[in-house]
């Protein structure tokens, strides 16, 4: 009768496969996986008003004029409690970068000449317009002028020239209810991109019927008064 065939271990022979055993219960409950819940909804965006304020503090601390001879003068960084609201303004705020020098302010029915930087505040601080982009044939900046009292013009822009005095600096924050009420009122971006861009902003009916409309047409202009003459 043959002898079993005996196998001997080997210096290769020595590895054995890793086993894995099933989980032990200690119990005899029955354990039932149910699907996870559905995560939570994000919560909702900040309200528009605090983003506008964001928005304007953030502008505020980073503008000024830097052209031509506005450049000479230094300002401190400027907050929102450091406007003044204007007398009989119907809510603008100003704070002056620059005083103008001595002589009178201007009077209904005089011709003012200003340099002005235009910000949407809806936009994140957009600049619509300025001054300093409308180029004459020598490509000097031409400035904008008006009529002080026409009407013409945005009346925050009217409230906030009546007090400077020639080579004054003022930055105005203009709620809506003293900046465009319509698409004719001055000053008008020439860019017809930029004009486009602004109006459907400001009057876009679907955010005005929500509320949006204390937020949507907030203003935020830096003025140079170059000069005003008496009619």
């Amino acid at each position: 009768m043959a002898l079993p065939l005996q196998l001997q271990p080997t210096s290769y022979n020595t590895y054995s496969p890793t086993r894995f055993s099933h989980p032990q219960f200690s119990s005899n409950k029955i354990y039932v996986v149910t699907p996870s819940l559905p995560m939570p909804p994000p919560p909702p965006p900040p309200r528009r008003r605090a983003l506008l304020l964001f928005t304007i503090t953030t502008f505020l601390s980073g503008f000024a004029f830097s052209h031509g001879s506005s450049s000479n003068y230094t300002w401190s960084k400027p907050e929102i409690s450091d406007f003044v609201e204007l007398p009989n303004s119907g809510g603008v705020k100003a704070l002056d970068l620059r005083i103008g020098d001595a002589g009178e302010t201007p009077s209904n029915g005089d011709k003012v000449v200003i340099h002005y930087y235009g910000r949407l505040a809806a936009k994140q601080g957009w600049r619509f317009d300025s001054t300093y982009d409308h180029k004459d044939d020598n490509g000097e900046p031409i400035p904008f002028e008006f009529v002080l009292g026409s009407g013409k013009v945005i009346s925050g822009i009217e409230s906030a020239v009546r007090s400077m005095k020639v080579g004054g600096i003022r930055r105005v924050i203009i709620p809506p209810s003293e900046g465009y009420q319509n698409t004719s009122q001055e000053p008008i971006p020439p860019n017809f991109f930029d004009r486009q861009r602004l109006f459907t902003t400001i009057f876009n009916p679907t955010r005005l019927a929500n509320g949006e409309g204390s937020t949507l047409g907030t203003l935020i202009f830096d003025i140079e008064l170059v000069s005003l003459r008496r009619q």
